[in-house]
């Protein structure tokens, strides 16, 4: 049987959806009404699956996410919730949920959700369904619009970053491309101002890291 904890802090609601999910194959190990007992939970049942609320009293259940995954590991969230708000399911996912369903869903929505995510994969409510794909769309344009706004170095600038690289001073540097010392100079100003950077530590780094140079 598939090992499931249940948290809602309304103890009627809670207990009627124990029930139902019983009924239908889960194993319901433990049950909590907030956040501190949910935490405590899922790290002494080690259940499979978590259906956490996420609008409790005191701390929202989108932070009790990342701490339940911190304890149990293995347990996979599946958040159980009256809001249908984009930023609530985008914080959801990224604390480490793996199914988001909406509480006017029907049962056998919440039953799917369950099994397929402890098979693995990820569930989503249809309503939000929409919303993610939406969302995940700006992000990708968004993604696109820092890619094109991203400073362009000149060949000249990352062969100077190249030889910074190397541990060259500025008097050496500009000895290995036959110009001055003050140019070199120059050209690790532009390059910083370009960057919006405030060393040359920072600058190699950020060239290493976009494949510019290598430190081989």
């Amino acid at each position: 049987m598939k090992r499931l904890l249940v948290v809602d802090d309304v103890p009627l609601f809670r207990a009627g959806l124990t029930s139902a999910l019983r009924d239908a194959g889960f194993e319901v190990v433990a049950e909590a009404g907030g956040a501190e007992a949910a935490v405590s939970a899922a790290e002494e049942y080690q259940p499979d699956l978590v259906l956490l609320d996420i609008l409790m009293p005191g701390i929202s259940g989108l932070e009790v996410v990342e701490k339940i995954t911190a304890v149990a590991p293995d347990s996979n969230v599946v958040l159980l919730t009256a809001s249908e708000s984009e930023e609530d399911l985008l914080v959801g996912v990224k604390a480490g949920a793996r199914g988001y369903v909406t509480k006017d869903a029907p049962f056998d929505d919440l039953v799917g959700a369950l099994n397929a995510v402890h098979g693995g994969g990820a569930a989503v409510s249809p309503n939000m369904a929409g919303k993610l794909l939406d969302v995940t769309r700006q992000l990708l344009r968004h993604q696109e619009l820092l890619q094109s706004r991203k400073p362009v170095l000149t060949g000249r600038e990352i062969e100077v970053l190249g030889l910074v690289a190397q541990g060259r001073t500025s008097r050496q540097i500009g000895t290995a491309l036959f110009i001055s010392e003050n140019t070199v100079k120059n050209h690790i100003r532009n390059i910083l101002d370009k960057l919006g950077l405030h060393s040359r530590s920072e600058a190699v780094l950020y060239a290493v890291r976009e494949d510019l140079i290598s430190l081989s």
